[in-house]
C-alpha cells in the first residue's frame, strides 16, 4: 500500500501526503547541520514507499541541500524515461518586503535552482509578510516570467489569504496552489478561501493538520504542558493556536471525539484528524512533518487511506468542536498581524523588522505637517500627496488601484481593486504613524452600483472591528479605467 495521489494540474501528479521538512530547521537550530548523506538517504526511503513529494523553504536550514542530494540518488536509481527522478521537490521563497526588482527575483530563483541541483523548480511557493508593501506583485510577475521560460514548472503561494489570492488571479498569475493551515483547530481555509480556490481551480496544500502533534493520542487525557516542556518550534507554535482557539480543555474534548472515531476503524487519532482535513473539498494534499534521522511514521500515515469517515463520524467530531473559537483574520494573517501565532510569538525568527512602505516627508514651512507619496504619475501631475498628517489627523487622498507609476491592478474587477486600494491606504496611514484602527471615515466611489456588495464585503473585512463612518457613491465616471476609488481620514489618539 502506498499513499493515494492527486494532480495539482494536468500532468503534474503528487502524493496526497507530502513530507514536510520544516523540522530540519528545528533540528539544526543549534548551528550544526544534519549529515547530508544520511538525511538524503532518509528522503530516498520515504520516496521508495510512495511518500515522494517533499516540501521545504529557503529558510528551512539545509533542507534544500538535503533534497538536492536525495534527488541525485533518486535520479540514478528510479528515473523517468527522460532521466528525471519521479519524486517532486517543492520549495518556498519568503523574501523580506522590499523592492522586488528583476534581479532580486532572478537571484532568488538561481539560489533555489543551485541548492536543489535542478534546471527547473517543480513548485516554487511564494510568501509575503505584509500586503501593505506592493512588491509582492512585482515578485510574482518575475516568477511568472520564470515560469514562461521554464525555470519554474509551477507557481504556488503559501499563507496568502482569500482576498490577495483573488488579486493575483485577477492579475493573471498562473497560481496552482496555496499552502495554508487547515486543521480541526483552524478552519479559516474552509470559508472564503475554499470558495475562491474551487472557483479558480487552485489546490490547497494543508499544513498544521496535526497541530504540531497535539492532535494525537500522546496528549489525550494529559495535563497541559508548561512552556519549558515545549522543546521544539512546532509545539511552541501550535500551543499558541490551542490557547487562541479555546484552550487545553477544548483540545481534550476534540481528542476524545477523535479517539472514539479511531477505535471504530482501528486507526490512530492522528489518522482521523488527517482524514478529516483531506476530506475538505478544496484540499488536495496534506503536509506531515518529518524529523529526519529520528521519528518516522510512514506506516501509520498509510492508514489514512484505509477508512472513510461517515456522517456519524463527522457529526461527532463537529459536536466536539462546539467550544472552539475561530482564529482571527484569514489564512496566514497570524504572520502579518498580532497576535503572531509563531513559535516565538513574534516575527523575530524571520525578520528583524517590517520596513515602512513610504518615507514621511516634512512639508516645507509647516512644522506640524508631514506627507507621503506612493509614486503614481497622478501625484506628480496633480501636485498631491498620497496622504498628509496634520497634528493628529491623517487625510488620505482618493486612491485607485494604481501599482507603481501607472499600472492598473485587477483591470475590470472591483473586488480586487478594492483590496489593493485598502492596502495602499493602510500603508499611507501607518507610514505616518497611524493604524487601520485610527481611521474614522471612508468614502467609496463606484463606477457601477452592482459592484457595491463585492466592494462592501472587502471594506467589512478591513474595517469590521473599527467601523468608521462611511459613505458609498455611484458616480457617472471615474477618471481612468478604474471601477473603485476610496479616500479615508484617521485621527490618532495622543
Amino acid at each position: 500500500m502506498k499513499p493515494e495521489r492527486c494532480f495539482l494540474r494536468p500532468n503534474y501528479e503528487i502524493s496526497q501526503v507530502i513530507t514536510g521538512l520544516w523540522q530540519v530547521a528545528d533540528l539544526e537550530k543549534d548551528g550544526s547541520n544534519l549529515d547530508l548523506e544520511a538525511a538524503a538517504e532518509n528522503l530516498v526511503e520515504y520516496a521508495s514507499e510512495g511518500f515522494d513529494t517533499f516540501d521545504m523553504a529557503d529558510h528551512y536550514g539545509s533542507s534544500e541541500l538535503i533534497s538536492g542530494r536525495a534527488r541525485e540518488i533518486l535520479q540514478q536509481q528510479h528515473p523517468h524515461s527522460d532521466g528525471t527522478p519521479k519524486a517532486r521537490f517543492h520549495t518556498k521563497w519568503c523574501p523580506k518586503p522590499d523592492d522586488m526588482t528583476p534581479k532580486v527575483v532572478r537571484d532568488a530563483i538561481d539560489e533555489r535552482l543551485d541548492r536543489l541541483g535542478v534546471e527547473s523548480v517543480d513548485l516554487l511557493q511564494f510568501h509575503w509578510w505584509t500586503y501593505q508593501h506592493p512588491g509582492y506583485l512585482d515578485a510574482l510577475e518575475g516568477l511568472m516570467m520564470a515560469h514562461e521560460s521554464g525555470r519554474i514548472a509551477n507557481i504556488g503561494l503559501t499563507n496568502f489569504n482569500a482576498d490577495h489570492l483573488w488579486v493575483l488571479l485577477g492579475q493573471k498569475i498562473p497560481i496552482v496552489s496555496n499552502q495554508v493551515v487547515v486543521s480541526m483547530l483552524d478552519q479559516r481555509a474552509l470559508e472564503e478561501m475554499t470558495d475562491v480556490a474551487m472557483k479558480h481551480d487552485v489546490k490547497l496544500l494543508a499544513y498544521g493538520v496535526l497541530a504540531g502533534g497535539f492532535l494525537s493520542e500522546r496528549w489525550l487525557n494529559k495535563p497541559e504542558p508548561s512552556d519549558s516542556e515545549l522543546n521544539d518550534w512546532s509545539k511552541m507554535k501550535y500551543k499558541r493556536f490551542i490557547d487562541e482557539t479555546g484552550g487545553w480543555e477544548n483540545l481534550q474534548s476534540v481528542l476524545r471525539a477523535l479517539k472514539s472515531v479511531s477505535l471504530r476503524y482501528g486507526v490512530s487519532v492522528a489518522n482521523v484528524a488527517t482524514r478529516w482535513v483531506l476530506d475538505q473539498p478544496a484540499v488536495s494534499a496534506v503536509i506531515i512533518g518529518a524529523r529526519l534521522t529520528e521519528s518516522q511514521y510512514r506506516q501509520d500515515n498509510l492508514a489514512i487511506f484505509s477508512f472513510v469517515l461517515d456522517e456519524e463520524d463527522r457529526s461527532a467530531i463537529a459536536e466536539s468542536m462546539v467550544g472552539t473559537s475561530r482564529l482571527r483574520g484569514d489564512c496566514g494573517d497570524e504572520y502579518r498581524e498580532p497576535p503572531f501565532l509563531t513559535a516565538s510569538g513574534d516575527l523575530s525568527h524571520h525578520l528583524d523588522s517590517l520596513p515602512s512602505v513610504y518615507e514621511p516627508i516634512a512639508v516645507p514651512g509647516k512644522s506640524d505637517r508631514t506627507q507621503v507619496f506612493s509614486g503614481t504619475k497622478w501625484e506628480k501631475i496633480c501636485g498631491h500627496s498620497r496622504a498628509v498628517r496634520i497634528g493628529n489627523r491623517i487625510l488620505v487622498s482618493g486612491t485607485t488601484a494604481t501599482h507603481g507609476r501607472d499600472e492598473i491592478v485587477c483591470r475590470g474587477d472591483a473586488r480586487g481593486q478594492a483590496v489593493y486600494i485598502l492596502d495602499k491606504i493602510k500603508a499611507g496611514v501607518t507610514s505616518l504613524g497611524g493604524s487601520l484602527s485610527d481611521i474614522v471615515r471612508t468614502r467609496v466611489y463606484l463606477q457601477n452600483a452592482q459592484d457595491c456588495e463585492a466592494v462592501s464585503l472587502v471594506h467589512g473585512r478591513y474595517f469590521g472591528e473599527v467601523c468608521p463612518a462611511n459613505a458609498t457613491f455611484e458616480i457617472s465616471q471615474l477618471i481612468g479605467d478604474y471601477l473603485v476609488e476610496i479616500e479615508a481620514e484617521a485621527i490618532i489618539e495622543e
